[in-house]
């Protein structure tokens, strides 16, 4: 009655009103980020680097354990030093490194502070050109300081800081353990030698690394420790060495030290020493990182379960459908069941020759060779129990996501294959001191101090796929997919680690680890395709040699990076901040002095939405490599270690992913929002196409049809211009808009969705059913003036029809604006040019209140 009794004005604007609230409450509920309320102040980084143990000094340089059981973790590692004040001030991007391994030929420099520099290269220089930033902190960059995150705070007020100095400087102490590759060499200046250098520098745990058995704890009480001086030591392990000779563990038995971290602001230890002996993971031994400590005792700084790496797989999946089910579904089920455990899972697209023997080892090995390598999708999940972490979006576990590279090597003790991962990590400042930048496994997931291999489940994909992962050459002109990335990969790690100048790399619906890692995955893709497109002499060779194989491989390439713009630009726009570093920096401006710029607005959000949750990313894009037919393994741990009780692995969610429907793994709110967003494309000339041809078609069958049974004839509406706007606007969301997010988008599977035509089936009818029903329904309650119309089998016949047309329109392209365009358009010329004023609404012909 109220309703009826309001204007036709007030009714419209109240209607806008209401849509208009919807979204944004929708928008500002999901993509508002949400700091969790901290209880202390303190970093996590400064409660730990107080135990000794944390501390590189602990760790004399002239302990050098046997050779026969460790060996160095890479040809250089040092500690890096950053240059003092005055020093800073000559604006060139080298630091100090306190060398504490080198190879054989430099052994005179361990134990000496040397200077690291970048070489002589005008490329090289260039891209160290591109990300170097004067430093100077915001106030929102101080407060969040003052709240325990952890700031460069050394490099505040600073000029040029370049690659080297913002890793020096990234935390407040000088304890940045780095390894350089064997591509470094050793420069004279006067007497003194200079490290030169090309690659950014690895952060590494430990000096040393062996492997072994954990047999068992020393209990406190032992007597046979020379060094317990009346303490107890109850993190001593009695430990047995691999023995090459007999491939068992059955050599050197030795006592090492494996610290017991201390509780943090998080009131849990980030590692533990429980029932760690007992844990599964260690069944085929562990890998040990760390150094000797004053009294000779090896000490632990990281771990790593060997069984995790190799190359034989747990479980082997075959087919296409079967391996998108376990990335979508199965990957994450039953996480805190199987906390303590670890899966590997070999995934292929297509079945092999050996697949009529399950799980058999010749089968995973035959699918990874020495010297192979891999993109590494990483994600982790979130912290639950007791304990549990606090969540920033309410009912969602958003985790985080980073690429990495993999690359198969043959083990140093053991000599057989395993996989050698390392991290890109484009990660925010935080309180535990996690620096983004180039992280090997032990120093990011297995470091005691602030890894997450004990308190978080983590899902690791390495994906093969020949096209990525080999390089090119054209006749002398080289292409490499894979070092573009990393490149790229490192110009936001650079940018991350001084906030671009700010000092903080803070965290928006539009700036986060997923979106800045999916950004540079995008500028890798445009600066092949800009080196591709300004070189002739590719274009001349493709043209020369269509059938080669590396001409194959490269159409592969390309037909990859299509789908690959399509999940990072899904909406068909390309984000400004995006564009403008694909611009300056594949390729056609690197070096020069523009400044790049962040969107971190709602909107630049939405325009890469599906690039904003860490496992949707993570999922999406193994899904899109298998596809095109790569092979890939993962690597899968829930709180791998010593056994926490007052914690639990949470697998990460889509928005809203923990409210489920219960006795099921569904949560339709996540569907429902996935879906309509994923409908939001900007049509296509394809899509234009098919708006033609649907009403085409509905044209051809309903104007007969509805004229023989005299349900429609040419009587056009006689009344104003502005009734007839008001009516066509209204018309736009009520039907149109409302009853296609209805039957259409929320219902139905979205065509990027991985569903199988039996499935896609089932809910076409539902909708459709739902769809009729709904109308003659519809006049009996809300909308009377629908009655007796609604219950005509013509009206219904003629409903069904544009309820399939539509369903075919939204499987064809996928397009929310499509489906609704046409039903709009069915509605307004039935209503104004073929008399279906008169059939609703027969007391008021000025403004009815339409719906079809």
């Amino acid at each position: 009655m109220i309703w009826r009794g309001l204007s036709r004005k007030a009714r419209l604007k109240f209607t806008i009103f209401v849509l208009l609230a919807f979204i944004a409450v929708v928008a500002v509920l999901q993509l508002s980020p949400r700091q969790p309320q901290r209880g202390q102040y303190e970093s996590n980084y400064a409660i730990h680097i107080r135990q000794d143990f944390n501390q590189p000094s602990f760790y004399p340089v002239g302990q050098i354990p046997p050779v026969n059981l460790y060996k160095p973790v890479a040809d250089w590692v040092g500690k890096l030093i950053l240059p003092t004040k005055q020093q800073l001030q000559d604006n060139l991007d080298w630091v100090w490194m306190e060398v504490q391994h080198a190879p054989p030929t430099a052994e005179n420099l361990v134990g000496n502070m040397v200077r690291v520099e970048w070489k002589k290269n005008k490329d090289l220089l260039a891209y160290v050109q591109a990300v170097t930033r004067d430093v100077n902190f915001t106030s929102e960059v101080i407060k969040s300081q003052k709240q325990g995150i952890i700031h460069p705070f050394r490099l505040n007020g600073v000029r040029h800081v370049g690659i080297l100095r913002s890793l020096a400087g990234a935390n407040p102490d000088d304890n940045t353990i780095v390894a350089l590759d064997s591509h470094t060499i050793i420069a004279k200046s006067g007497e003194k030698s200079i490290l030169q250098i090309e690659r950014e520098p690895i952060l590494v745990a430990g000096r040393f690394y062996g492997l072994v058995k954990i047999v068992k704890p020393i209990q406190s009480d032992s007597k046979s420790l020379s060094f317990t001086n009346h303490k107890q030591y109850s993190d001593y392990f009695l430990v047995q060495h691999y023995n090459p000779t007999s491939n068992k563990f059955d050599g050197v038995v030795e006592t090492i030290r494996i610290p017991q971290q201390v509780r943090d602001t998080r009131n849990f230890a980030p590692s533990t020493l429980q029932q760690i002996e007992k844990s599964p993971a260690g069944k085929e031994g562990w890998y040990i990182y760390g150094a000797k400590d004053v009294n000779g005792v090896f000490v632990i700084d990281a771990i790593a379960p060997r069984s995790l790496f190799q190359i034989q797989a747990n479980q082997i999946i075959t087919g296409e459908e079967l391996g998108l089910n376990y990335i979508k579904a199965e990957n994450w089920q039953n996480t805190e069941k199987n906390k303590g455990k670890f899966n590997t899972v070999l995934l292929t697209p297509r079945d092999t020759q050996n697949s009529n023997t399950p799980n058999s080892p010749y089968q995973s090995i035959s699918k990874w060779q020495e010297g192979d390598r891999a993109i590494l999708l990483h994600l982790f999940g979130g912290i639950g129990g007791r304990k549990a972490e606090p969540l920033g979006v309410p009912y969602t576990i958003t985790g985080h996501f980073a690429f990495g590279i993999a690359e198969v090597v043959r083990d140093e003790f053991t000599n057989e294959l395993r996989f050698e991962t390392k991290y890109h990590q484009i990660y925010a400042h935080n309180s535990d001191g996690i620096i983004a930048g180039t992280h090997t496994w032990a120093d990011y997931m297995g470091s005691l101090q602030r890894g997450w291999l004990a308190t978080r489940p983590v899902s690791d994909i390495l994906i093969k796929f020949d096209p990525v992962t080999q390089d090119y050459d054209f006749d002398g002109i080289k292409l490499s997919p894979l070092d573009q990335f990393q490149q790229q990969l490192q110009v936001t790690m650079a940018r991350y680690r001084v906030g671009d100048g700010t000092g903080g790399a803070m965290v928006s619906p539009a700036t986060s680890c997923v979106q800045d890692s999916s950004q540079a995955l995008y500028a890798a893709i445009l600066a092949i395709k800009n080196q591709v497109a300004t070189t002739p002499q590719i274009q001349t060779w493709l043209n020369a040699n269509p059938n080669h194989l590396q001409t194959l491989r490269f159409q592969q390439l390309v037909k990859l990076g299509q789908s690959l713009e399509k999940q990072l630009a899904p909406l068909g726009i390309v984000r400004a901040d995006w564009q403008s570093q694909a611009d300056i920096l594949a390729g056609t401006g690197m070096g020069k002095t523009t400044q790049l710029f962040k969107d971190g607005s709602i909107w630049a959000g939405l325009t890469t939405w599906r690039t904003m949750m860490p496992r949707q990313v993570h999922d999406d894009l193994a899904a899109i490599f298998l596809k095109h037919g790569a092979t890939m393994q993962v690597l899968r741990t829930n709180q791998v270690g010593g056994w926490e009780p007052d914690i639990t692995p949470i697998a990460p969610t889509i928005f809203f992913g923990q409210i489920k429907i219960p006795f099921t793994n569904i949560s339709p709110l996540t569907i429902i929002l996935n879906r309509f967003l994923a409908s939001l494309a900007v049509p296509t000339l394809q899509d234009w196409l098919v708006i033609i041809l649907m009403l085409e078609i509905y044209c051809i069958i309903a104007l007969p049809f509805g004229f023989k049974f005299n349900f429609i004839q040419i009587q056009i509406w006689s009344a104003t211009w502005i009734d007839k706007c008001l009516l066509i606007l209204r018309c736009l969301f009520l039907p149109a808009i409302v009853e296609e997010l209805l039957f259409r988008v929320f219902l139905l599977p979205h065509p990027i969705e991985n569903t199988n035509w039996l499935q896609w089936s089932l809910w076409v009818n539902l909708s459709l059913l739902l769809f009729l029903i709904y109308h003659p329904l519809n006049a009996k309650t809300f909308f009377k003036a629908g009655y007796p119309t609604f219950f005509n089998p013509v009206f219904l016949g003629l409903t069904a029809l544009l309820g399939i047309l539509c369903t075919v329109a939204y499987a064809l392209t996928g397009s929310f604006w499509v489906v609704v365009l046409i039903h709009w358009v069915v509605v307004v010329v039935w209503l104004i040019v073929l008399g279906g004023i008169t059939k609703l609404d027969i007391e008021n012909h000025k403004f009815p209140n339409t719906k079809l």
